[in-house]
């Protein structure tokens, strides 16, 4: 299965449909190319969805690191929704999951981008 990376929009965050493998070459480069039209079109709060991801190898985990080092250096957040239990293990493994938040299903990650922001006592 070729990889296929589509844009839609919930509210003011812009969410990342992944199908297929994410893999070293047209994969890898297919979701920068994303990443950089939204950066440029002035998003911020992007949700990348692996549910349909059926592979993901250390290219596309780097492009997904790349991505978010992009988006966090203009401001803005990048989350994931990750369900299926080889990926998730695999962002457990790497600690991947510790760099960037990711939740079981969008509604929850939509919710946690519209999170009041934690005030500091003094």
């Amino acid at each position: 299965m070729s990889f296929q990376a589509t844009v839609r929009h919930t509210d003011d965050i812009a969410v990342i449909d992944l199908e297929g493998r994410l893999t070293l070459g047209d994969a890898s480069i297919a979701l920068r190319n994303t990443i950089v039209e939204l950066i440029a079109q002035g998003e911020r709060k992007i949700l990348l969805n692996l549910t349909d991801l059926s592979y993901l190898d250390s290219a596309g985990m780097g492009e997904m690191c790349a991505a978010y080092t992009s988006v966090t250096n203009v401001g803005g957040e990048v989350k994931l929704i990750c369900t299926d239990g080889k990926i998730h293990d695999q962002m457990e493994v790497t600690k991947l999951s510790t760099v960037i938040a990711d939740y079981p299903d969008e509604d929850t990650a939509a919710r946690s981008f519209r999170r009041e922001p934690t005030k500091v006592s003094r």
